[in-house]
């Protein structure tokens, strides 16, 4: 249902078009011409806006879109006209009417345009909110999110940035162990010194040594000058360890060193040089299991591990898959050839909603740059998404016969919704409370079953 303008001078016409949606439970509004029309536009708020092109005064159809692309771009705009040419088409879609309606039309015809139209300012209105939460609350330096898990996660942070305690950074790859390390550093003390990054696990063994500590002239062969390490180039500020748990044996012994004297030996160097840093690290790794197995030593860990920060995967927190999808869709659109994209269809929000990611974060981002490079409408639609995203996000619905359907009264998506609603609180009796074994009893993933209980204020 929404609200819709009509303006024809035509009376005709408009009291038919009245009836017609009004029976759709559209509240519906009538204006004789192009001035009128503006006025109503003025004073209140529409979703679909249907204008005649040619009208008598000062104002015509085209003028009508001009003012609503002007001042409501949300509004959704189709032109009717029994004098149709391509020339005025093109001109009124270029404009940015959504569709061109040539009269006669069909009765249902102008209700599916309008139940489309309806749709898209849904989707812009909810692109509008989500842009909003990420402005307002829902951040904490650019890491997103608004699930109950990264709420938490925020406050914890808000507090250890604060401080000068080692921070642990655990999580799956994708899920922005960076990003967090960052935005401890730039909402911190430190943060007009520098945010010296270094992967363990991508420097060669032998060069590590070097890179993190330094090193003398003549040290060993080819070090012709000295060399100045991450640890004084951090001097003041922080240094972030990422894949922590890829250090060779005996740089973990020099780096335990460091955290107890607060100071370091270059390579070949006779002195001991005091450095100030806070150390920040990460791993995907579960690090207690690499110290039991001794390939890390405990005593590190523990000087690593003064807190930990966990980031959950992407699967854990599905509220956030809007979220970010549509932060992705902001940040790309102007730079991929995907400006003219203005959101993200239901049908293909649906398809990311059921999906694993099992790259998390960086999957999702990498997921709407592509689907931006091949979207050719104005929504980014299933086609768009990956196969494998597609596929894997696909069930297997039960075939009813057409004879035992009936148009349900209430509409569609309210029908649907109660249907989910009965169905899941079948399979929890049926299971007892115990939600995993309802998930399984509908042969949906358990993240998926939690994220619909949520969906429909259900309780877990």
């Amino acid at each position: 249902m929404g609200k819709i303008l009509i303006i024809d001078d035509e009376l005709s016409l408009r009291e038919f078009l009245q009836i017609l949606l009004s029976k759709d439970n559209h509240e519906v509004e009538v204006a004789v011409n192009g001035e009128a029309g503006i006025e109503l536009l003025r004073q209140q708020e529409f979703d679909v806006v249907l204008t005649d092109l040619r009208m008598p005064g000062a104002v015509d159809g085209m003028g009508v879109l001009r003012y609503v692309r002007e001042h409501r771009p949300s509004v959704q705009i189709v032109m009717m006209t029994a004098f149709a040419t391509t020339e005025t088409a093109i001109e009124a879609m270029k404009l940015g009417a959504y569709d061109y309606l040539q009269k006669p039309f069909k009765n249902e015809e102008l209700q599916a345009l309008v139940h489309k139209c309806l749709e898209k300012r849904a989707l812009l209105k909810e692109n509008v909110q989500l842009k909003s939460e990420l402005q307002e609350r829902y951040n904490f330096g650019n890491f997103l999110g608004k699930s109950p898990q990264m709420v938490s996660l925020f406050d914890l942070l808000h507090k250890v940035a604060q401080s000068e305690i080692n921070v642990l950074i655990t999580g799956e790859n994708g899920t922005g162990k960076e990003l967090v390390a960052r935005a401890l550093h730039y909402n911190g003390p430190r943060s007009g010194r520098p945010f010296v990054p270094v992967n363990c696990g991508a420097i060669p063994e032998q060069l590590l040594e070097s890179e993190l500590f330094g090193h003398t002239k003549g040290a060993f062969t080819g070090a012709d000058r000295d060399k100045m390490g991450l640890f004084q180039v951090a001097d003041g500020g922080t240094l972030f360890l990422d894949e922590i748990g890829e250090m060779p044996s005996h740089i973990q012994v020099k780096l335990l060193r460091v955290l107890q004297e607060k100071s370091i030996r270059p390579l070949g160097g006779a002195k001991e040089q005091a450095v100030d840093v806070r150390i920040l690290s990460a791993t995907n790794k579960n690090l207690q299991d690499e110290v039991k197995a001794g390939s890390f030593r405990e005593d590190l860990f523990f000087r690593l591990n003064v807190l930990t920060v966990e980031i959950p995967a992407l699967r854990e927190r599905l509220e956030d898959i809007p979220l970010l999808a549509h932060h992705f869709l902001n940040l790309y659109g102007k730079n991929s050839g995907g400006s003219h994209v203005q959101g993200i269809s239901r049908d293909a929000m649906e398809l990311l909603v059921n999906y694993d990611f099992p790259g998390n974060v960086r999957e999702l981002e990498n997921l709407i740059e592509r689907g931006l490079l091949f979207e050719s409408e104005d929504m980014l639609q299933p086609e768009s998404l990956p196969a494998n995203v597609r596929n894997r996000s696909t069930s297997t619905l039960p075939t009813v016969e057409l004879e035992q359907l009936a148009l349900p009264h209430e509409g569609l998506e309210v029908f649907l919704e109660k249907v989910e609603r009965q169905l899941l609180e079948l399979a929890l009796e049926q299971a007892n409370g115990v939600r995993k074994e309802a998930a399984k009893l509908l042969k949906i993933s358990f993240r998926s079953f939690r994220y619909r209980l949520a969906k429909l204020s259900m309780s877990e």
